[in-house]
């Protein structure tokens, strides 16, 4: 089959993703859902472990419910991206659609982007329109969007850098990026007693069957999947202004404890549960801080 012929072919089969997409690249159709070509030699364990975490009917299932849809979620997120009814979304890193779920509206074109096909067609079950590629070297063409938002996704991929720079390019002229549930470094650099605990959970979290540590395989592929949520790992936020601020980017970032909604506009951060308070004070540090707060959320817009 020539590339042209291959070309009109996926223009017949979704017509109202094919003007986004970049007009060359090697595509194929896997029960429905438009793939990008990832190369062998780019399949990296972080992502291998997403496509089979999120691939597991059950383990999304149980993600889906659990995950990113309390009420502090929707608030924040609904303060920053407002309505976007009518508007060009792009969802990177979607999984199986706790975004769209969560905050409801009519969007013209909603974008799910992720590397698991399992979780892709969940979420296209809900409205998405699914396309499975890797975040770190999107298919889409540059200055689409009205809204790119990441949730939970940044600290899954290898390059973080690669990642939010072309979440960024995606993003229009005075469009948005949102970002959010992506772990702070300095609130998780645990150290002696605190560092050998959280390790210790880990047997105890299987025995107990907590979800996402239910049996080992899936512990150990939820645990390759956050690659960069571990102690000593994670986001700060000069890395958002770093990144975003020279292409021009308003930027703003926001720390919380997951516990506040759009209070944490006004500098409130919320209180962590008492075992990350806990390992923070063994470890010496202020779990008062703003420097402690789990997650970071950036809010930029593109000035230009």
């Amino acid at each position: 089959m020539s590339k042209s012929h291959f070309s009109v072919l996926v223009k017949d089969q979704s017509p109202s993703l094919e003007k986004y997409l970049k007009p060359t690249f090697h595509r194929h159709r896997v029960d429905g859902v438009l793939c990008a070509e990832i190369l062998p030699q780019n399949m990296t364990l972080a992502l291998g472990a997403n496509a089979e975490y999120f691939g597991h009917a059950e383990w999304a299932r149980l993600y889906f419910d659990a995950c990113h849809r309390d009420q502090a979620f929707i608030s924040r997120w609904r303060e920053v991206v407002g309505d976007w009814d009518d508007k060009v979304v792009v969802d990177i890193g979607c999984g199986p659609g706790n975004v769209f779920a969560s905050l409801g509206g009519r969007p013209r074109q909603l974008i799910g982007v992720d590397i698991s096909l399992a979780g892709l067609k969940m979420a296209a079950k809900l409205g998405y329109e699914p396309l499975l590629a890797d975040a770190q070297a999107l298919p889409l063409r540059s200055a689409i969007a009205d809204v790119v938002v990441m949730n939970a996704t940044l600290h899954h991929c290898d390059d973080m850098t690669s990642v939010l720079r072309e979440a960024a390019r995606v993003v229009k002229p005075g469009g948005i990026l949102v970002c959010d549930h992506d772990p702070q470094i300095t609130a998780w650099h645990f150290q002696g007693v605190a560092r050998l605990l959280w390790e210790l959970r880990l047997p105890l979290y299987r025995l107990i069957h907590r979800g996402g540590h239910a049996s080992m395989q899936e512990q150990r592929c939820g645990l390759a999947s956050e690659v960069h949520h571990r102690p000593g790992d994670g986001l700060t936020e000069a890395f958002y202004h770093s990144v975003l601020t020279p292409i021009g980017f308003s930027t703003q970032v926001y720390p919380h404890n997951q516990t506040l909604g759009a209070a944490i506009f006004t500098g409130q951060m919320g209180r962590a549960a008492w075992k990350y308070r806990w390992a923070q004070r063994l470890s010496g540090i202020n779990p008062n801080s703003r420097e402690a707060s789990l997650s970071l959320m950036c809010v930029a817009r593109r000035l230009h």
